[in-house]
């Protein structure tokens, strides 16, 4: 928590550009904030977990996003945060059993090893937090995955598998995964499974962003159309 204060107010010390579209502003303007408020969106992995995402990742969203993940830029974690967490609230309301966030447990994603050291911090996990949801780590990576981003679907699935575990038995306990962005699912079904395998139950997923174009495949299927 102390280093992520001190990268936010490192990142107000310093010349700040609107992360969302470079004009001069604070972390982000007004009119990229005004794009951030939008119904989430819901889709079904390819192993029946509902994922609901809360921004399409397009335009001054996506550009966000990537200051966050790849330059530092920790001051619009607050901003992001928001739509985490209606995304986060919506993926568990209504749900058999579950009633207020202590029946379920949030589990974020973890990021790469070789990402946290390059960032210094799991965007993840920044998230949540700014969201004001408690968390549990308890997933790790066994194994390091290559760059998905020029994979297609059926590789990304298969450079995921067996790439995470949870770190004990989770017998009885129920989980909302939580990611940045869904593509094709793979990264968050191989964390379901991690920990399906040690016990647990994933109640559903939750994203900041889904990537319209790529989602539109067998391994994720839309609930809005």
């Amino acid at each position: 928590m102390l280093r992520d204060a001190l990268l936010d107010a490192l990142a107000l010390v310093l010349p700040v550009e609107c992360a969302g579209c470079g004009t001069p502003d604070r972390s982000l303007c007004t009119q990229c904030v005004a794009a951030l408020a939008r119904p989430p969106e819901r889709h079904e992995l390819d192993d029946g977990t509902p994922a609901i995402s809360a921004l399409d990742y397009e335009g001054p969203v996506r550009r966000a996003i990537l200051a966050l993940k790849e330059s530092g830029r920790t001051d619009v974690a607050r901003a992001l945060a928001v739509p985490l967490a209606r995304a986060m609230t919506e993926a568990t309301a209504g749900l058999p059993g579950v009633s207020g966030r202590s029946r379920v447990e949030v589990l974020p994603v973890p990021t790469g090893r070789a990402a946290f050291r390059r960032r210094g911090y799991d965007p993840v996990a920044l998230l949540v937090r700014r969201a004001g949801f408690p968390q549990v780590r308890l997933l790790a990576h066994s194994r390091a995955a290559s760059q998905q981003k020029h994979l297609a679907v059926d590789e990304r699935a298969l450079n995921r598998a067996g790439t995470m575990r949870a770190i004990r038995r989770l017998d009885g306990r129920r989980f909302l995964l939580v990611d940045d962005v869904l593509t094709t699912g793979a990264t968050l079904e191989e964390a379901a499974r991690a920990v399906r395998v040690q016990g647990g139950e994933i109640v559903a997923a939750a994203t900041l962003a889904y990537t319209r174009k790529r989602v539109q495949h067998p391994g994720v299927r839309s609930l809005n159309v």
